[in-house]
């Protein structure tokens, strides 16, 4: 079957190691299922596997890809939930030590076909394409996961998010207006500020400026760069909730004296629940919200997109098609 995978890994030259070709077709084991792809989304996760961070080399050549929306095997359209627990475990999925993602120790999505539990297909409703849907699994649900359950937001709550312009940051702003919440967000990009305004936010600062207000939560995925204006930007009590740190986890200054004088909260967050994915769909479909897709791309020239990651070129999901 048509696939794209890794073949082999480089720190310095990732797409080196990235091949579009051809691999087998894969055998659903008892208590899993096979789904047709019909879309699926880039991830960094997709960038770190070709560096060889979270993916090991024996498991190589490994399709890579988190995230698909297709048919499973009786026709029915249905979503990929990308985090594998293990067969034993009952619960949140994310708190399971043996857990990984989908392209990790099972291969990916990047095919014509995946092959998951049965309990990680979703079935996706009538009113989102599958591009759309597609998007969801990974940076939406991050998202969801980020400000409904970690965050514990509801209406009427002020939000700060750092770093507009990516997958999860432009969900984080999409999804905060979808519920109600008062949306502030931030970007070093002056193009991509006005984006953020366009999907949702109510106010839009250049990265580490001073704000008007202070904030129920900060909503984080930079790290360092970001990391003293996130705690400043916090009202007495408040929240941050971080999911990633793509500019580096080694703090200047972790900002202690003001986190425990302030009694702020500091809590993290890691991906979502196949219920929170089923919540995350019926919320979409509800309110008419959708994912904001930078571009659809023919899964054969899945290095253009790769490519465009890469370089940060990027406001939204690039989603692969068949």
């Amino acid at each position: 079957m048509f696939a794209v995978y890794a073949e082999k890994f480089s720190s310095e030259d990732p797409l080196s190691g990235l091949v579009v070709g051809e691999r087998p077709d894969p055998v659903a084991p008892d208590g899993w299922t096979t789904v047709t792809v019909k879309a699926a989304s880039l991830n960094h996760h997709d960038l770190w596997s070709l560096r060889g961070v979270g993916l090991r080399e024996e498991s190589l050549p490994m399709i890579l890809g988190c995230d698909a929306a297709g048919l499973d095997e009786d026709g029915n359209e249905v979503l990929v939930h990308a985090v594998v627990s293990d067969p034993d475990w009952s619960g949140d999925e994310t708190f399971d030590p043996k857990r990984s993602l989908l392209s990790e120790r099972h291969q990916g999505t990047f095919a014509d076909k995946v092959i998951v539990p049965r309990r990680n297909v979703i079935a996706k409703p009538a009113s989102m394409s599958f591009a759309e849907a597609a998007c969801l699994p990974t940076a939406w649900l991050t998202a969801y996961r980020m400000l409904f359950t970690q965050g514990g937001l509801k209406a009427g709550d002020s939000v700060l998010v750092q770093g507009a312009g990516g997958g999860v940051a432009t969900a984080l702003i999409t999804l905060a207006r979808a519920g109600g919440l008062k949306v502030l967000a931030t970007s070093r990009d002056k193009t991509k500020r006005t984006r953020a305004l366009e999907i949702g936010a109510h106010e839009v600062f250049e990265s580490n400026a001073r704000l008007p207000m202070k904030v129920d939560a900060v909503m984080e995925t930079v790290g360092r760069a970001t990391w003293s204006h996130s705690i400043r930007a916090l009202r007495p009590g408040g929240r941050i909730v971080i999911s990633g740190t793509t500019s580096g986890p080694q703090l200047d200054d972790a900002e202690l004296t003001r986190i425990f004088f302030l009694q702020l909260s500091v809590v993290g967050s890691t991906m979502g629940t196949s219920r929170e994915l089923a919540a995350l769909t019926q919320m979409l479909d509800a309110t008419g919200t959708r994912p904001l897709i930078d571009r659809e791309i023919p899964m054969a020239d899945a290095r253009e997109g790769f490519a465009a990651m890469a370089k940060g070129d990027v406001f939204g999901k690039i989603v692969l098609t068949r």
